[in-house]
């Protein structure tokens, strides 16, 4: 088979125009351009696949790289998550620890008051008591001295 407008090869015998038909041109041209077309693709192929292959394996190693990092990312996240909620739980402590000695405070104070009411109800029941027994005692002195007065008094002599 020869390129059409390309002297022929030794040995074929050339067609003139008039010799051949129309359409066994555009089919020898058809099965040339294919060949060359499929060559062509072959060589491209050979020449970029490699290329290609290489491009290919370091994406799908940088694509596990990926998801490597991003679980060491998920499980550094998490723990800072803890940490957080660590601080949280330290923080909670602390406010109850205030608030315990708070309590413990009021109450302490609570129990001073109390001793304090108890000793003054105390006192002041002493003095009610003390002062009802001078009241009392009063109340017989003045008893007494009105019988005395009662029995000092002039009194009428009887006629018999």
């Amino acid at each position: 088979m020869s390129v059409p407008g390309s002297p022929p090869p030794d040995g074929e015998p050339t067609l003139g125009v008039s010799d051949a038909s129309p359409d066994e041109g555009l089919i020898e041209d058809l099965l040339v351009e294919d060949r060359a077309v499929e060559q062509l693709a072959e060589g491209l192929l050979s020449h970029y696949l490699p290329d290609l292959q290489r491009s290919k394996q370091a994406l799908q190693e940088l694509t596990q790289n990926q998801v490597v990092l991003l679980d060491t990312l998920e499980q550094e996240i998490s723990k800072f998550k803890e940490c957080h909620s660590m601080l949280d739980i330290n923080a909670l402590f602390m406010e109850a620890k205030h608030y315990h000695a708070k309590l413990v405070s009021i109450r302490r104070d609570m129990l001073l008051l109390h001793e304090k009411t108890s000793k003054l109800k105390k006192r002041a029941l002493k003095l009610q008591q003390k002062r009802q027994k001078e009241e009392l005692e009063k109340e017989q002195q003045r008893e007494k001295e009105f019988e005395r007065e009662k029995q000092l008094t002039a009194r009428p002599a009887k006629r018999t």
